[in-house]
C-alpha cells in the first residue's frame, strides 16, 4: 500500500513538473495509471468522482507537504488547472568541503546493516556525480579503525517506518516485560529512536489516550497498518531518547545498592558512584535509581543481585518471575 501510494505521487509530481501549461483534474485523471485503475478515464459516475477528489486533494496535499510547489490557475473557461513550476521547485547548488562530504559518507555507513543501506548508498553516488569532493585522506583513514553502524535487526522496523513517515496508524502484537502474553496496541505512531543498541518506538496509545514507547523487540508478529487520519496532534520534536532514559532510570532521584557478578555488567558499572569489592566473585555498587530501573537490572539475569532498596528488589523479583512463567 504505501509503496502503491509513493508510485502514485511520484507520478503526480512528474505530470505537474513536466506540463507546460495547468492542467485540470480531469486530465490528471485520465494521464496516471493509478486513477485510470481507481477510477476510471473520465468523470460520469457520482461515487467515483467523489472518492477520486478525495485522493486528489490528498495527494496534492501529500507533496505540498514534501515541499513540492504546486500552483492553482483559473483558465478561460472557469476551470481550475494545476501545474509545478521547475524555476519554483529547483535546489540551488550543492556545496560541501571535504569535511562535510566525509560526514555524509559516515552518516551512509551507519545503514549498511540495514534496510536503508540501498537508498543511503545511492544518494551519496548522487551527490558525489554531481561534484561533491571525496573525504580528504587524512581525515578518512582517522574513520576506518572505528565504524559507527546500526543494526537493525527487527522485523517491524520497516513497516514502522513507513507508517511514521507517511502518518499512518498500525496496529501490533506487544509484550510488556512483565507480562507472560503480548496483547494488541493501537498507536499513531511519530517516530523511531536507537538507544542502547535497542530500537524504541514513540507514538500515541489510542486505547491508554497517552504517549507510548514501544521496544521493537517485544513487537511480535506483523504490523498492521490501518486507515484513517490521527486523532492526536504530533509533537513538533519528539524526544524519545529523553523519555527511555527517563524510564530507564537514567533520571536518578535515589541511589540505589547492587551486588554485581565481577568481571560482569559493564554499562552499570559506567554508571555506578561507588564500587566495593565484596569477594572474588561479587561487587556491590551504587548506582543512580530511576523509574524503569528494574526492566533494566532484569536484562542482566543472575549477574545481578538487588540489595537496596526493598522494593526496587520487589520489582526485579516479579519481572524474572514473569519471564520464567511465560
Amino acid at each position: 500500500m504505501a509503496i502503491a501510494k509513493a508510485e502514485r505521487l511520484m507520478n503526480l509530481a512528474l505530470c505537474l513538473l513536466g506540463t507546460r501549461r495547468p492542467l485540470s483534474k480531469r486530465e490528471l485523471r485520465g494521464s496516471i495509471e493509478a486513477y485510470v485503475e481507481a477510477f476510471g478515464p473520465g468523470e460520469g459516475a457520482g461515487s467515483s468522482d467523489e472518492s477520486f477528489n478525495r485522493m486528489f486533494e490528498r495527494d496534492k496535499d501529500d507533496l505540498r507537504e514534501l515541499g513540492l510547489v504546486i500552483e492553482t490557475v483559473e483558465n478561460l473557461d472557469g476551470e481550475m488547472g494545476y501545474l509545478a513550476r521547475r524555476d519554483s521547485n529547483r535546489l540551488p547548488p550543492i556545496t560541501l568541503d571535504a569535511e562535510e562530504a566525509a560526514a555524509l559518507g559516515v552518516a551512509a555507513g551507519v545503514w549498511q546493516q540495514a534496510r536503508l543501506a540501498g537508498a543511503a548508498s545511492g544518494a551519496l553516488q548522487k551527490l558525489r556525480a554531481a561534484g561533491m569532493p571525496e573525504a580528504e585522506d587524512a581525515f578518512d583513514s582517522q574513520l576506518t579503525a572505528l565504524e559507527p553502524r546500526i543494526p537493525v535487526r527487527e522485523a517491524a522496523f520497516e513497516p514502522l517506518m513507513l507508517a511514521c513517515r507517511d502518518r499512518r496508524p498500525v496496529i501490533f502484537d506487544y509484550r510488556k516485560a512483565t507480562a507472560a502474553r503480548p496483547e494488541q496496541r493501537q498507536v499513531e505512531p511519530w517516530t523511531l529512536e536507537c538507544w542502547r543498541g535497542h530500537w524504541y518506538l514513540a507514538g500515541w496509545d489510542r486505547e491508554r489516550g497517552a504517549e507510548r514507547v514501544f521496544r521493537l523487540s517485544r513487537i511480535t508478529g506483523r504490523v498492521r497498518s490501518r486507515a484513517g487520519a490521527f486523532t492526536a496532534p504530533v509533537p513538533d520534536v519528539v524526544t524519545v531518547r529523553e523519555t527511555v532514559e527517563s524510564w530507564a532510570g537514567e533520571t536518578a532521584t535515589r541511589t540505589a545498592r547492587i551486588r554485581l557478578r565481577t568481571d560482569c555488567g559493564y554499562p552499570l558499572r559506567a554508571r555506578a558512584t561507588s564500587v566495593r569489592e565484596v569477594d572474588a566473585d561479587w561487587d556491590e555498587l551504587e548506582i543512580p535509581y530511576g523509574h524503569g530501573l528494574d526492566a533494566w537490572l532484569v536484562e542482566f539475569g543472575p549477574d545481578v543481585v538487588v540489595v537496596e532498596p526493598a522494593d526496587l528488589r520487589a520489582e526485579v523479583v516479579d519481572r524474572l518471575l514473569a519471564v520464567a512463567q511465560g
